[in-house]
């Protein structure tokens, strides 16, 4: 397959978003370089014990199916219709009404028909219509039956991994319908024959064997947190500690491993332990349960369990009273809307309360987990926190609504309570594109692939535009969010289309701002960057 060059920003943003005049029910996938992710490398589909291993590739013309690989999809469809009764509510009662079709930022990014949430999951729908309703079995094509052929089966993996599954068309779909889930029903269907990437096996691969997405092992955490304490007290003057696998301690904190191993995900990491190092906070991490992410979500119901069972598992051995999760997308959404089915109850902890404000999370009664901006809104709303706002006053800041943490559970006050607390210049990004019609990063539900960019880019452009409006109006020149895949999906997202807008997390911006007690004078920010000019003491409160 020939290599293609990426298109210019100005190329590539000549989409047209008139539908063509072909026939939406021919099969078709191009798989075009930069359009789709690799497949799951053999050895991590072996750990995971997955259906039909192999050493395959989308871009192949042979995927090396099993030979009852059809009987295995229409029966996993039959188990799904009957264990989930949203799935057949929402195959059947869309009207294509198109009410979606311009929402989705593959769509506008792409001008495919097939990314409008409504065509998208008529490909699934179609087949479902074909073995499973009388009119589909009699009218064939006729009642928009498709039969289930190997072209359909690629098409179904070409544009189920064109979906990051952000729930962006729920919000505006008259009848409530959740296209995402109706996209990991087809992910999982795909799943049973062995037709999985390699940016969701390998991460869920990682995470049974080292704890984390990155396979970072115990003794690497270990190392990289002595790091980070080494760092800060450079910074600070102030030697902090960060216990490991201690058992009672109150608290159980869990957070991404992007946050601890990558970039700007780090500065978010020093914000977090300069935090707890400030309040006397009783917690401590796990190394068996060092991530918070979950891409098992991403593959199947059963791999999401599976996975979220561990924090709880540690909680448990650790003896904990709670848990608490830091700036991560996926895991609240797996906590929120699938723990309970997953794992719960969580009866062996108690409900979550602030040992420093006395705050009861009741919110969190069931999952016993509280977000790490709920917990630091409400520090700060009780005046728990001294504050240097000027501190951060070389950035002008927006902030983007992570999906998950907004639409999965509705966190939209708590982290832009946290920016206006700690920052003098902040702007929000035009009303339809934030809160819950915030746009996607385009690189979620597994899709952070540098093999699938193009597909990223134009995935991402919504989004981008949206941080292009404020730059331009109010001079944005630092765009901060509360999810680890946003973390690293919009450096090169805003790279390509927003340049000199940089990336960061809420509590990168908290650790900026803190007055701890007993620090040195600060000159730089957790970047290393000077402060902005002033005399830096004019804000503190």
């Amino acid at each position: 397959m020939a290599e293609e060059k990426l298109k210019k920003p100005e190329e590539m943003f000549e989409v047209s978003l008139t539908p063509g005049t072909g026939d939406w029910m021919e099969p078709s996938a191009g798989f075009r370089k930069g359009t789709y992710c690799y497949g799951a490398p053999l050895k991590h589909q072996k750990y995971l014990d997955l259906p039909n291993q192999r050493e395959w590739q989308p871009s192949n013309e042979d995927w090396k199916l099993p030979p009852d690989w059809k009987e295995t999809i229409l029966e996993g469809m039959e188990r799904l219709i009957k264990r989930h009764r949203s799935f057949r509510l929402f195959l059947d009662i869309c009207v294509r009404c198109g009410a979606c079709a311009d929402k989705c930022h593959f769509f506008i990014g792409s001008g495919d028909p097939k990314n409008m949430p409504v065509l998208r999951a008529e490909l699934l729908r179609s087949v479902y219509r074909r073995y499973f309703t009388p009119e589909g079995r009699l009218f064939g094509k006729y009642a928009g039956a498709r039969d289930l052929t190997e072209d359909v089966l690629k098409e179904w993996f070409y544009y189920f991994f064109q979906c990051t599954e952000c729930r962006r068309c729920s919000v505006y779909c008259p009848y409530g319908i959740d296209t995402c889930e109706i996209t990991m029903m087809g992910r999982e269907l795909l799943n049973l024959v062995g037709c999985n990437i390699q940016w969701v096996v390998e991460p869920a691969s990682n995470c049974f064997r080292t704890g984390n997405h990155l396979g970072v092992p115990p003794h690497a955490f270990q190392e990289t947190l002595g790091f980070a304490l080494d760092e800060l007290k450079d910074l600070t003057g102030i030697a902090i500690e960060a216990p490991i696998n201690r058992k009672g301690a109150e608290i159980l904190f869990v957070a991404p491993s992007a946050d601890y191993f990558a970039n700007p995900h780090w500065f978010t990491f020093l914000g977090y332990l300069m935090l707890f190092h400030e309040i006397g906070l009783d917690y401590t991490w796990s190394t068996y349960a060092s991530e918070g992410g979950n891409f098992g979500l991403f593959h199947s119901m059963e791999l999401a369990k599976r996975l979220n069972a561990k924090i709880y598992a540690e909680a448990k051995r650790l003896k904990v009273k709670w848990v608490l999760g830091g700036e991560c997308g996926h895991m609240w959404r797996t906590l929120h809307q699938y723990m309970d089915t997953f794992n719960g109850p969580a009866d062996f902890l108690e409900e979550p309360r602030s040992p420093v404000t006395g705050t009861r999370f009741e919110n969190a009664q069931s999952t016993k987990m509280v977000h790490i901006t709920e917990f630091t809104a409400d520090l700060l709303y009780h005046n728990k926190l001294r504050l240097d706002k000027s501190r951060n006053d070389q950035w002008k800041i927006t902030f983007h609504d992570s999906c998950n943490p907004a639409r999965g559970m509705g966190l939209l006050e708590e982290p832009r309570y946290i920016i206006r607390q700690t920052c003098n210049h902040f702007y929000e990004m035009p009303e339809n594109t934030i809160r819950e019609r915030t746009f996607c990063c385009g690189s979620g539900a597994g899709l952070g692939a540098d093999e699938n960019i193009e597909m990223r880019l134009r995935g991402g452009l919504p989004r981008a535009n949206a941080v292009k409006y404020v730059k331009e109006r109010h001079g944005v020149n630092m765009l901060a969010c509360i999810c680890a895949i946003d973390k690293a999906a919009l450096p090169p997202l805003l790279e390509y289309w927003v340049p000199d807008v940089g990336v960061c997390g809420v509590h990168e911006l908290l650790g900026n701002a803190l007055v701890m007690e007993g620090e040195r004078e600060r000159t730089t920010n957790l970047r290393g960057e000077p402060l902005a000019a002033g005399d830096g003491e004019g804000d503190v409160r």
